[in-house]
């Protein structure tokens, strides 16, 4: 078993995994924790986790807003904002959203960031949508 640590962080993926062959939990190390750790960020409303009820992002409370110049420059502050308390691991470079499929309901979140201790940069996309509850 590997105890060596990641100077960029290590957690347990999301949703847990636990491997066949030991019985261990799978785990994340540096870019796919930080990639993970963001997606659960954004996900997550305020007040899920009980023991920090200020962790996430409320991007749900604007599901049925009208698409214009306003929203999208508060979905923008919101994320920066909730990166800028809970991942401290980045610097965001610049935030796009592209709203092409709106339609359909479908905001496609384009995150450029620096990782602080490499100073190498990356991009994640993140699509926000709501589907249908016909699959319960």
């Amino acid at each position: 078993m590997n105890t060596e640590k990641s100077f960029l962080g290590r957690g347990w993926s999301f949703p847990p995994e636990f491997q066949k062959e030991t019985g261990a939990v799978k785990m994340l190390e540096d870019e796919a924790d930080i990639k993970s750790s963001l997606e659960i960020l954004l996900a997550t409303r305020p007040g899920e986790r009980i023991m920090l009820p200020e962790y996430g992002c409320n991007l749900e409370e604007l599901l049925f807003k009208p698409m214009n110049l306003t929203l999208k420059t508060y979905v923008i502050d919101l994320i920066k904002t909730s990166i800028l308390y809970h991942e401290p691991r980045i610097d965001v470079n610049k935030i796009d959203i592209d709203a092409a499929d709106e339609l359909n309901g479908v905001l496609m979140i384009n995150i450029d960031y620096t990782i602080r201790t490499t100073n190498s940069r990356k991009n994640m996309v993140f699509p926000f949508y709501k589907e249908e509850g016909n699959e319960l």
